[in-house]
């Protein structure tokens, strides 16, 4: 799976967290606890297991948003597809392995009217709610692994 670079909102993002992949990965696929960590996701709830192809359910902001399981590759990549009001999301998490810590990188695509609108009037909402997350991310990532020191 790939982002759509062609998608009129389209964004990368790299963080470094001092965890491990293992631990980064817990986090980042334990779909129905996102909202224990993640302020701006109200509710998230996998419907099946952890695999390709499995759907589930979200809320960030009060937006409902239905995704579905793409890339499942345990403690190295996950990503997903997934629609809502007028948009098409394609993205990607992939967690490298690094002396203390994980490269965590973040790709993301936004497609459809609603991205087309958002880019005009919102040209930096992708890359802000990029970075809000990997912080949110690192944040609870480095709590979970500074607890079991």
């Amino acid at each position: 799976m790939e982002i759509d670079h062609q998608a009129p909102l389209v964004d990368r993002k790299e963080i470094f967290i001092n965890a491990s992949p293992k631990v980064v990965w817990k986090l980042q696929s334990d779909i129905n606890a996102w909202n224990n960590w993640q302020p701006r996701i109200t509710m998230s709830k996998l419907e099946g297991p952890l695999a390709v192809g499995s759907i589930f359910h979200w809320k960030v902001g009060g937006l409902p948003i239905t995704s579905t399981l793409r890339v499942v590759q345990p403690n190295k990549r996950i990503g997903w597809t997934g629609v809502a009001l007028g948009t098409r999301a394609r993205h990607i998490y992939t967690f490298q392995s690094k002396k203390n810590g994980t490269l965590v990188i973040a790709e993301e695509s936004l497609d459809g009217w609603l991205a087309r609108l958002m880019k005009v009037a919102m040209p930096k909402f992708l890359d802000e709610s990029m970075d809000f997350s990997l912080k949110t991310l690192k944040v609870a990532a480095e709590g979970t692994s500074k607890k079991k020191i």
